[in-house]
């Protein structure tokens, strides 16, 4: 999948009325979650359908137009809004549906200030060569967001472009997938409801750095990540989860990515008292051999086992730890680790 960061990396060649156009989907996609996925599963099969009925031009190129950064935070740059997924991990997940491009638009107030038609003719129609769009039935676009799935209707019947949308994006429950909920239930703690609205995992993603190693001193290493920069991070607490390496291409399920079982830790661990700031602490199980300082991970949040507590000493700790550890590997399906002892640790 190729990545167009602004309008001059387009490729000229979509703009001949004889090359391939594109057929385009426009949104955030913050998460690239279930009713995003069954939109860009639609604008493949137009792409694919075009083709088919065309078969003396081109294939169209599946587009997903995307922004960054969110517009809420340009047009309410004080409102506390998370992302789920960085722009890099967004980019990750567009890459699996089957897309043949990406193009991210920097968006500014001024750009957010061109009217719904301008848009459309200028940027899908004009500089992408829009043979079709699909989006779904909740689109806004356009100065005070004033274009919507009638109005994208009304101009591609002025204008010649083929218009599809997909309606009743919804879960089981009547509700409909959305980013806003996957963060409500993040902020609930309820990893494993948002890896079903997800449809995998929520993942965090950040550095590997330096921690008080006390966890190799008591006989379970942990990777340390700053929560701050981790992303949508849910309340304090242990949860079952994994520690993904993706030393290949970076993709999300891409080449050379490694998936270890994890007990993750988020909080400030109040037993010791003396962790300023919020982190997020991988323990993987039966490993003693990994030195990942440094390296960039990815930790995938599968269910929550317990709120963080303080103990009066160091033995119903490390007693508790071993029983999350116990209880990760229940969750996860994988073997209950032997005891470590702390000798056998030599890092993280």
């Amino acid at each position: 999948m190729e990545v167009w960061y602004g309008a001059e990396q387009v490729p000229e060649e979509l703009r001949d009325p004889a090359g391939p156009g594109s057929v385009v989907a426009l949104g955030v996609f913050d998460g690239v979650h279930r009713g995003h996925r069954a939109v860009l599963a639609r604008l493949v099969a137009r792409a694919n359908d075009i083709a088919a009925r065309e078969p003396a031009r081109p294939r169209p190129r599946a587009v997903a137009v995307t922004f960054d950064p969110h517009p809420a935070r340009v047009h309410h740059p004080g409102q506390h809004l998370p992302m789920v997924a960085s722009l890099a991990d967004r980019l990750s997940l567009l890459a699996t549906t089957g897309l043949d491009a990406v193009l991210v638009v920097h968006y500014t107030l001024d750009f957010a200030d061109q009217s719904a038609a301008d848009f459309v003719r200028t940027w899908l129609e004009g500089l992408l060569g829009a043979r079709a769009v699909v989006v779904g039935d909740d689109v806004r676009f356009g100065r005070g967001n004033e274009g919507d799935a009638h109005t994208l209707e009304a101009i591609g019947a002025q204008d010649g472009l083929e218009v599809e949308i997909v309606c009743d994006v919804l879960a089981p429950s009547g509700r409909r997938w959305s980013s806003t909920w996957v963060r409500q239930l993040l902020e609930e703690g309820d990893v494993a409801g948002a890896a079903e609205v997800l449809g995998r995992p929520h993942r965090l993603r950040g550095t590997v750095v330096h921690g008080l190693k006390r966890g190799r001193e008591i006989g379970f290493p942990t990777a340390n990540l700053q929560a701050a920069t981790a992303g949508v991070v849910p309340p304090d607490g242990v949860y079952a989860g994994w520690l993904v390496r993706s030393p290949g291409s970076g993709e999300e399920g891409g080449p050379g990515e490694e998936r270890l079982p994890s007990a993750v830790s988020i909080g400030t661990n109040p037993t010791f008292d003396d962790v300023p700031e919020r982190v997020v602490e991988a323990h993987v199980l039966g490993r003693t051999d990994l030195d990942l300082y440094g390296e960039v991970v990815g930790i995938e949040l599968v269910e929550r086992l317990r709120p963080m507590l303080a103990f009066d000493s160091l033995e119903p700790l490390l007693e508790r730890m071993r029983q999350d550890v116990a209880e990760t590997a229940a969750v996860l399906g994988v073997p209950v680790p032997g005891p470590l002892r702390p000798e056998d640790v030599t890092a993280a």
